[in-house]
C-alpha cells in the first residue's frame, strides 16, 4: 500500500473538545487538498468518556470531505496490547470495532507496541491477529510500532511464511529523539526489509515549534513539567533551526519536520488549527541540503536533553 511523504496524527489528547470539531473537519479537508492523504490514530486515543473519539472523528472527516483526492484517503490506526487481549481473535475483533467507530475498513493496522519487555508471552497471537485481518482482507496493510531492529527481525519471519507484508514501523523521531535511527540503526534494518518508518512526534510535542523558551509560559500538566526540564539544554538545535529557517524563509517548525523527511521517514505532525496545519504543509516541496542537514545532526548529537523514549521502545 501506497503512504505519502507527510501524514497527520491524530491523537486528540490535549484539550479536546466537541466545539473543535468543525475546525478539525477543516484541517482535515486543508491537509488533503495539499496532498496529505495518510491519517494516523489508535483505538487507545479519545477512550474512556470520549468512547474512541479520534476514530469516531476520522471517520465523520473522511464520509464528510468530498473533493479532490478523496479517494486517496488512506486511515491508519494502531490497535492496543491491552492486558486482556490475549488472542488472536481479540485483535480480529478489535480491528472490526475500530472499523465501525470510522463507518470504514481500516486501510494499515499497526500493533501500537510490543509486549517484549514484560509479557513476551503476550504478542505472538496478537501478530497473528494483525496477520488474519489483512488474509482475510480486512485491511490493506500491517504495520508495527514501538519496535526495534532485534526484535523487528524476530518477528517479520512470522508474518513473512504467511505471505504478510509489513508495510510500516512507527517510532519516536526528530531531532530530539534519534535514538531508534542513531543508536538502533533502525532505519538500515526498515529499508533491508521494505519497511516505510514513520516518524511520530516529530516537532517534540511542541518544542521544535519555536513556540516555548524555557522562561515559560508552559503547556499544563505533565507535558508543561517535561517542559520544563528540556528546554534549558536544547538552545543549540533551537538556534541552529531558526537560523536555517530565517536563510530559508521558513519556521522552526517546518525545518524540523523536513529533516525528518530528508532522513527518508514519514513524518506524523498532529494539527488541531488551520494555522498549525499551514504551518506543517509548509514543510513540503523542498528539502533541506547536505550542510544544513550535517549541521542540524551535529547540535542533535550534542544536545544537553533529549525526549523521553517510550517505554515500550524495544531494542
Amino acid at each position: 500500500m501506497g503512504c505519502g511523504t507527510w501524514a497527520w496524527g491524530n491523537r486528540l489528547l490535549w484539550g479536546y473538545d466537541e466545539s473543535m470539531d468543525d475546525q478539525l473537519q477543516t484541517v482535515f479537508n486543508l491537509c488533503i487538498k495539499h496532498g496529505v492523504t495518510l491519517f494516523d490514530t489508535g483505538d487507545s486515543y479519545g477512550t474512556g468518556r470520549l468512547s474512541g473519539r479520534s476514530e469516531l472523528l476520522l471517520g465523520r472527516f473522511s464520509r464528510e470531505y468530498l473533493g479532490f483526492g478523496r479517494e486517496n484517503i488512506c486511515i491508519a490506526t494502531k490497535l492496543a496490547a491491552y492486558p486482556w487481549r490475549l488472542t488472536r481473535q481479540s485483535m480480529v475483533s478489535a480491528c472490526k470495532s475500530s472499523a465501525k467507530r470510522l463507518g470504514r475498513n481500516v486501510d494499515l493496522v499497526q500493533m501500537h507496541w510490543s509486549t517484549a519487555n514484560y509479557a513476551p508471552w503476550q504478542e505472538g497471537p496478537l501478530l497473528d491477529g494483525l496477520a488474519d485481518l489483512y488474509e482475510q482482507g480486512l485491511v490493506k496493510g500491517v504495520g508495527l510500532s514501538n519496535y526495534g531492529p532485534l526484535r523487528l527481525k524476530r518477528v517479520y519471519p512470522r508474518f513473512a511464511e504467511r505471505g504478510v507484508p509489513i508495510s510500516t514501523l512507527q517510532v519516536q523521531y526528530s531531532l530530539l529523539s534519534t535514538y531508534p535511527v542513531t543508536q538502533l540503526k533502525l532505519k538500515e534494518a526498515c529499508d533491508e526489509l521494505g519497511i516505510k518508518l514513520i516518524a511520530y512526534s516529530p516537532l517534540a510535542l511542541g518544542l521544535l515549534t519555536g513556540k516555548y523558551s524555557e522562561k515559560g509560559p508552559f503547556p499544563k500538566g505533565i507535558r508543561g513539567l517535561l517542559f520544563r526540564q528540556i528546554l534549558p539544554g536544547i538552545g543549540s538545535v533551537l538556534g541552529c533551526l531558526r537560523e536555517i529557517a530565517q536563510s530559508r524563509n521558513k519556521t522552526i517548525s517546518q525545518v524540523a519536520i523536513n529533516w525528518c523527511i530528508c532522513k527518508g521517514t514519514i513524518p506524523i505532525p498532529g494539527a488541531k488549527t488551520v494555522e498549525q496545519a499551514q504551518d506543517n504543509i509548509g514543510a513540503l516541496g523542498w528539502q533541506l541540503d547536505s550542510n544544513e542537514i550535517a549541521e542540524l545532526d551535529k547540535v542533535a548529537a550534542s544536545t544537553d536533553k533529549k525526549m523521553v523514549q517510550n517505554i515500550f521502545q524495544t531494542k
